[in-house]
């Protein structure tokens, strides 16, 4: 079993002087933020009605009795750019933020009396609350507009309106501040969530060598000619540097100030290295460490298409097979063949059947002798939930549980009962001589309980190895 949130957190192979480190870089980071927080320039209108309309989706509903501000139902209507990665991105971690104080901006905008003394109406209230999480993190001052900048008729409404209230907007948060003894809203958060924000502000970029298209050490040439040092550690968080992983080694760490600054670089562009969590590394790593030349591999819920491709390049020298199942609709097949193509992918097929209908004797899937499986979980391991549900392509409605830093018990047995059931679907394939379970989930009910009882049902030869990553390097 690997549980990848041993591996985000990586306390247990970190040492107390990089730990020192991590946490003294996070400090200064925090105290630069604070720095120069009066000068953030706001962000585009598109990118405040695109955040709106994504907190509309997410945001927590009350009970009839406690509603105090109404929402709307309609979203607004949204431009051609809510389909750039880089807008989307910008967006979601906008409506997670409103998201993470909604309680609090809420209380805010009661206390200051722009609800319910205004008429501004109710499907405006999603954009007046991300707008708010906005204003006030730019200690309520104004926005640096652009002369070019396409202006948008909701978004200028509620900031005359937020501006007219600015002074009783300020005093609102200071009087929210003290009555929860708080130097900021940030101390408000569950200490989980802030421990989640500590891990996500000192935690490195991951990026993978396809090594279809190039060479580690033509990578490494390349970042060096664009000012780029290798060294052995990216603890230097104010230098162009990289370091090589130490349990894969065709992965490369930066660290995670320089991303805008690597995405600019062709070899992103290229598709020659791929920005994914090291979860999913491990992942194909740990199945690449059991595999012989001609051994077929079945993937079970992939979440991002990269996660397949890492897996293709790594038996790129083998005649393996890669069975990709649960591909929902065939027009998705020229798109992810396309993809597949521009990365150099050529071992990859796609099965639209889901994993619990297929049977364990497929004629196409006799070869197969390991089975990757990436159950559906709640995430809580992630450092970065953003990123985490765009390159996934996870459930939005799972920044609901990153918000509060923890899962109802209800939705947590509901994922353990499907990751229970496709564990055990796994095990009946007895020409499969391993299955790679991975999590990314604190939780022991979705890791340690889910295999042993699995594993009470089943063949008592069959046995659990659970990750080591010193055991995967000897495998390698």
């Amino acid at each position: 079993m690997l549980n990848s949130a041993s591996e985000l957190e990586f306390s247990n192979q970190t040492s107390s002087e990089e730990i020192s480190q991590l946490s003294s870089l996070e400090l200064s980071s925090r105290e630069k933020s604070s720095s120069c927080s009066a000068e953030k320039p706001g962000y585009p209108d598109f990118i405040y009605v695109m955040a709106a309309n994504i907190f509309q989706g997410i945001r927590f509903e009350k009970s009839p009795e406690k509603v105090l501000i109404k929402y709307g139902n309609e979203p607004l209507p949204s431009s051609s750019e809510s389909e750039d990665e880089s807008f989307q991105r910008l967006s979601y971690e906008l409506a997670f933020s409103a998201l993470k104080y909604q309680d609090i901006l809420e209380s805010i905008l009661i206390d200051s009396y722009i609800f319910p003394s205004t008429t501004i109406p109710d499907h405006l209230s999603s954009l007046i609350i991300v707008m708010l999480y906005d204003f006030q993190d730019r200690k309520f001052q104004a926005r640096l507009l652009s002369d070019n900048e396409d202006s948008i008729s909701e978004v200028q409404e509620v900031e005359n309106l937020l501006h007219s209230f600015k002074t009783k907007l300020a005093a609102s948060l200071a009087r929210c501040r003290i009555k929860h003894d708080a130097l900021s809203i940030y101390h408000i958060l569950p200490e989980t969530v802030r421990k989640q924000e500590l891990r996500a502000s000192t935690l490195p970029l991951y990026a993978w060598v396809n090594t279809c298209k190039v060479s580690p050490e033509e990578v490494y040439s390349n970042l060096k000619k664009k000012g780029y040092h290798k060294v052995k550690s990216v603890l230097h968080i104010d230098d162009k540097v990289f370091a090589v992983d130490k349990h894969c080694y065709d992965v490369l760490i930066f660290p995670s100030h320089l991303k805008n600054d690597l995405l600019s670089i062709d070899l992103f562009k290229d598709y020659k290295l791929i920005f994914q969590d090291k979860s999913r590394s491990l992942a194909v790593h740990s199945v690449k460490a059991l595999l012989n030349m001609d051994d077929d591999i079945l993937m079970v819920n992939t979440g991002s298409w990269y996660t397949v491709a890492h897996m293709s390049v790594l038996t790129n020298n083998n005649t393996s097979k890669i069975f990709v199942c649960g591909v929902e609709s065939q027009a998705k097949d020229p798109d992810l063949k396309n993809l597949f193509t521009k990365m150099g992918c050529k071992n990859i097929e796609m099965l639209h059947e889901t994993f619990i209908n297929i049977e364990s004797k497929d004629h196409r899937l006799q070869k197969v002798k390991v089975i990757l499986l990436l159950p559906r979980c709640s995430g809580l391991g992630v450092s970065n939930p953003v990123e985490f549900i765009l390159n996934e392509h996870e459930d939005t409605d799972l920044l609901k549980d990153f918000s509060q830093g923890r899962i109802s018990e209800d939705k947590l047995h509901v994922l353990a009962q499907q990751q229970y059931e496709q564990l055990t679907h796994a095990m009946k394939f007895t020409k499969a001589q391993a299955v790679v379970y991975c999590t990314c989930s604190v939780y022991p009910e979705e890791n340690e309980a889910i295999v042993k009882k699995a594993l009470e049902f089943q063949d008592p030869g069959i046995k659990v190895q659970p990750y080591s990553g010193t055991h995967l390097r000897q495998c390698l």
